[in-house]
């Protein structure tokens, strides 16, 4: 046990290790030019911790790896629950059915594709396939943070996911911006702004993407930051139905041992729960932005304790199968979320 009596001090000093990580991440992630490329400290402390995994991982106390694995499964659990607390059911009523529709359409074409595409097209296994799927199609990073513990991966194949979504997802928020410029996206502003939520992978790469265009409208601002959000929040039914996959495929495979156990991620169900209360607006707007300054901490550390257990060793093998995946799922949500969402606006 991680804080038996024996194993206290050393777990309470791995996880002291790695927020001391998370905060050297966070501290970079101010840096002007940092902050003007979209990298959030989560993406920050992932490569801290990979550059620490392959060069003095070897000097870091065995005692030291029950507190790391802790920060790495426990405290992202939680983190995901109170990332509920970005969202509330009045903003995804605000941009409509049309808003809704292109979100759900894009995550689950996008998951679907991701993973029949890693597996069948370019021989990557169960795992990294939907990782890196799960990336694409939800949230970046904290998609792929959420989606492990339901598939129960090894850490460097949520690596590898983690990497993928900042290629594709940098590649994004500069190239849509470009593209728009140039008159190629034939969109109002807010038919742009809920294409752009609908198809970037992270948070940060939405919200900088409206700010890289000159005299973007706030509709088009707007509609960005709250598609994006609705898609956030469907990660949780995505990881329900997920976890029932996995049990049916188990069931099937026969390869359960005494019998089937339906995965079901109850932190993905808190998570749900968590975005309803803060849609009641009990909890003053200050001190809402206070619990997710903590909880961007705390996914930090998980996901530097994440990259300090990734050994590129472990990569052999797998070549450029993640790449030509990534790059497939770029494809179809640049070109086919844009038709999606005009389709989907001309209807509602």
């Amino acid at each position: 046990m991680a804080f038996s009596v024996e194993n206290r001090k050393g777990t309470l000093s791995g996880i002291l290790f790695v927020a001391i990580f998370a905060a050297a991440a966070t501290m970079i992630s101010e840096i002007n030019f940092v902050k003007s490329l979209g990298i959030s400290p989560l993406v920050i402390g992932i490569v801290l911790g990979i550059f620490y995994a392959n060069t003095l991982h070897n000097k870091t106390p065995k005692e030291w790896s029950l507190g790391i694995t802790f920060s790495g499964k426990k405290i992202l659990r939680f983190a995901i629950v109170f990332y509920g607390f970005r969202i509330t059911f009045q903003q995804i009523a605000e941009v409509g059915v049309e808003g809704f529709m292109v979100s759900l359409i894009m995550l689950s074409t996008t998951f679907i594709l991701g993973t029949w595409a890693g597996q069948r097209l370019f021989n990557m296994d169960r795992d990294t396939s939907m990782l890196s799927a799960s990336g694409a199609s939800v949230c970046g990073a904290a998609a792929v943070l959420a989606t492990e513990p339901v598939l129960k991966a090894e850490e460097h194949k949520a690596a590898i996911a983690v990497s993928m979504v900042v290629l594709f997802g940098t590649i994004s928020m500069f190239l849509y911006p470009l593209l728009y410029n140039m008159g190629v996206f034939d969109m109002s502003a807010k038919e742009f702004g809920i294409y752009v939520g609908g198809t970037i992978h992270e948070v940060a790469q939405v919200v900088a993407v409206p700010a890289s265009i000159p005299n973007a409208s706030q509709d088009m601002a707007n509609a960005a930051v709250i598609v994006k959000m609705t898609r956030v929040i469907m990660i949780a039914p995505m990881l329900i139905i997920l976890g029932i996959y996995l049990s049916y495929s188990s069931k099937k495979s026969g390869t359960s041992v005494g019998g089937v156990k339906l995965v079901i991620p109850w932190f993905a169900v808190y998570f749900i729960g968590m975005a309803g209360f803060n849609s009641l607006q009990i909890v003053p707007q200050n001190i809402v932005d206070i619990i997710n300054e903590i909880d961007t901490f705390l996914l930090t550390m998980a996901m530097t304790a994440l990259g300090i257990g990734t050994v590129f060793s472990k990569f052999k093998g797998l070549g450029l199968a993640p790449v030509y995946t990534s790059g497939l799922m770029f494809a179809w949500l640049l070109v086919g979320g844009y038709f999606i969402t005009k389709w989907v606006v001309a209807i509602f």
